[in-house]
């Protein structure tokens, strides 16, 4: 690729997946990422039917609403598309895919965007993400009930609310405009990327002034050595000008729409008279795991639902585990305590007597281990030398009888 590209298109399978469910374009004006779902048997190929039939809309238009218009409606035009697949091959039934796609009309930019791939934008040396999540978490984030942090490591962080897909004939497509400026760095990726390298990690990365190509390579390297459990795929556009330049000399594709489209089928077709538009549910489960859920307003209720169920017994284990670290934390100081008070030693009391110690000659911080259990009549000073250095130095005693027995042999050696 040469160096004057300003765009690129990278894809990679990761480290974990088998196959690559991740389609990418990257042509003159338009930009698009697909994440495509529903197994080995469907997810590939709802990726690569969905760009290939969006890069259709790669054109020069007039206005940034004109090209607004058209991404919506190859994007309808895809989902249309992937129903009639499914119709064709029911063995595909419940693939679905992302779609994150933009196309550049002078000084702005138009989007369209259904899933939880990402559209970024780098400017004036700040990442900011310009598209949201369709995924159940973020819906959770949105109404206040997790934060930002939790999302990330929540259990249903994968949980779609919006694909491409035999799930909706009119699927609901998130579609803006927004004013690019030169400088500006736009990056399109799968969630292989923005679900395992960081925010700043990728911030840092956009903002070097090295090649698109060399920063997709940066950020897929970053996303390779986190472990890549996903599919990773990145595109990213600089905006050099304002004028309407061509970004690469030859469009690129990458992932699974860059091979030639080939399934086939053990099921022969069925032409049923039936409404794709009332096929709101896959009539069978998908060949393969899928990330997506439908979105409906009771299935989303059940989602909450179990969501504060798994809180309230998060919570639920938390206090019981305070409770038990607790109770074990106040039996050990009381076995402890008890512990140093089988022990006793002779000593000079505050008086100036001797006197028998109950307890162990240490304290934890001001509370004392000790205190004087029995003093004698006979003062420290009256002692010989060495009796009186021994008692201030402290004697230790087995047992009480015998502290007392030293307490005796030191009152007789006071009188002679």
């Amino acid at each position: 690729m040469a160096p004057a590209n300003r765009a690129v298109a990278v894809s990679h399978v990761g480290k974990i997946r088998s196959n690559n469910q991740d389609s990418a374009y990257a042509g003159h004006d338009l930009f698009v990422v697909a994440d495509g779902m529903g197994g080995h048997a469907g997810g590939d190929v709802a990726s690569a039917i969905a760009v290939n039939r969006i890069r259709e809309a790669d054109k020069e238009y007039a206005t940034a609403a004109e090209a607004e218009f058209a991404l919506q409606a190859a994007l309808i035009a895809a989902n249309s598309l992937l129903t009639e697949t499914v119709f064709e091959h029911p063995e595909l039934t419940g693939m679905g895919t992302t779609v994150s796609a933009m196309v550049r009309v002078g000084d702005q930019i138009a989007l369209a965007h259904i899933g939880d791939s990402r559209i970024y934008r780098f400017r004036d040396g700040e990442l900011k993400q310009v598209s949201i999540d369709h995924t159940f978490v973020q819906r959770l984030v949105d109404s206040g009930r997790i934060t930002e942090e939790e999302a990330m490591v929540h259990p249903r962080r994968s949980v779609l609310m919006r694909v491409l897909g035999d799930v909706d004939a009119s699927p609901e497509i998130d579609t803006w405009i927004l004013d690019t400026q030169p400088g500006d760095r736009w990056l399109i990726c799968s969630d292989g990327l923005s679900g395992v390298v960081k925010h700043d990690d990728m911030q840092s990365a956009l903002a070097s002034h090295e090649s698109p190509k060399a920063v997709a390579d940066r950020l897929l390297k970053q996303s390779l050595d986190a472990g890549a459990p996903d599919n990773v795929t990145i595109v990213i556009l600089d905006i050099a000008d304002t004028g309407r330049v061509d970004t690469l000399k030859d469009p690129v594709t990458v992932g699974s729409a860059s091979a030639p489209l080939a399934f086939t089928t053990d099921v022969k077709p069925v032409r049923a008279n039936r409404l794709p538009t009332l096929r709101l549910h896959p009539v069978r489960p998908a060949t393969g795991p899928t990330h997506f859920e439908p979105q409906s307003e009771d299935y989303l209720d059940e989602l909450i639902e179990e969501d504060e169920r798994r809180a309230r017994r998060r919570r639920l284990t938390w206090l019981i585990g305070v409770i038990v670290l607790v109770v074990a934390i106040v039996l050990a100081a009381l076995f402890g305590y008890q512990w140093t008070q089988s022990h006793y030693y002779v000593g000079a009391s505050p008086s100036g007597k001797v006197a028998v110690y109950q307890g162990v000659q240490q304290s934890l911080g001001p509370i004392a281990l000790s205190h004087v259990y029995e003093e004698s009549t006979t003062d420290v000073s009256s002692l010989p030398a060495y009796d009186k250095q021994l008692v201030e130095q402290t004697i230790n005693a087995d047992t009480l009888t015998s502290a007392r027995q030293i307490v005796e042999q030191l009152t007789d050696a006071s009188k002679q």
